[in-house]
């Protein structure tokens, strides 16, 4: 596997996304595009493509705000116990390769490692609960603490507000492509995306930005 050239030295600060890039991105997939639809056509006695026609259309409406990753907005707009349903899937929320090893390396590199995420807090405790990986940040950071979603303008000179640190010593890895272009007008200088944030779908295109593969490509 090909190693990723990084300037280690130069770094200071890694921010890194939570969902699609530690983690498996195919756990978030399969709940809101499969296990939601299901439950909401049990609940209102429709069928399941009359609930899936619902949905999306809530979906599209939020995409790329805060009330998309705010489950309390989900909870309320569909009448449904969000929470619950999310811990009925949770033996499919899984790490990514070599993960543990990658945030190990960090450490022992002395680098502040913060996660930088869109998912509520919420969601958050929830896979931590199932993960222990809450161990290896210095800082959790959500878009909900920061009061607008990654890919929204502004949301760096935000948080620059609220964590100390230097944009030309920052790497961000994320497998959001809006969110990394709005990290690179921000000045974010290290950017990384990810090549295949849901394990059962295809490999995606990141256009100008470097994709992980294997998180092993990082450790030199």
């Amino acid at each position: 596997m090909q190693t990723i050239p990084i300037n280690w030295q130069n770094i200071q600060t890694v921010f890194l996304d939570m969902d699609g890039t530690l983690l498996d991105l195919h756990y978030d997939n399969h709940f809101w595009l499969e296990h939601m639809p299901k439950r909401y056509a049990e609940k209102h006695n429709i069928t399941l493509e009359q609930a899936q026609q619902a949905l999306m259309q809530n979906y599209e409406k939020h995409k790329g705000t805060l009330n998309w990753y705010c489950l309390d907005h989900w909870k309320e707009v569909l009448q449904m116990d969000v929470i619950s349903l999310k811990h009925e899937v949770a033996d499919r929320i899984a790490l990514r390769s070599n993960v543990i090893e990658f945030l190990e390396y960090l450490q022992a590199m002395k680098k502040r490692i913060v996660l930088l995420t869109n998912a509520h807090n919420t969601t958050v405790k929830i896979k931590f609960d199932y993960i222990g990986l809450k161990k290896y940040f210095d800082r959790i950071i959500t878009s909900h603490d920061i009061g607008l979603a990654k890919e929204q303008t502004g949301f760096w000179q935000a948080l620059e507000k609220v964590e100390d640190f230097n944009k030309q010593h920052s790497l961000f890895i994320d497998d959001n492509l809006e969110v990394l272009d709005e990290a690179k007008n921000a000045g974010i200088n290290y950017l990384l995306a990810i090549e295949k944030p849901d394990s059962k779908q295809a490999e995606i295109k990141t256009d100008s930005y470097t994709a992980i593969k294997d998180f092993r490509q990082l450790i030199h």
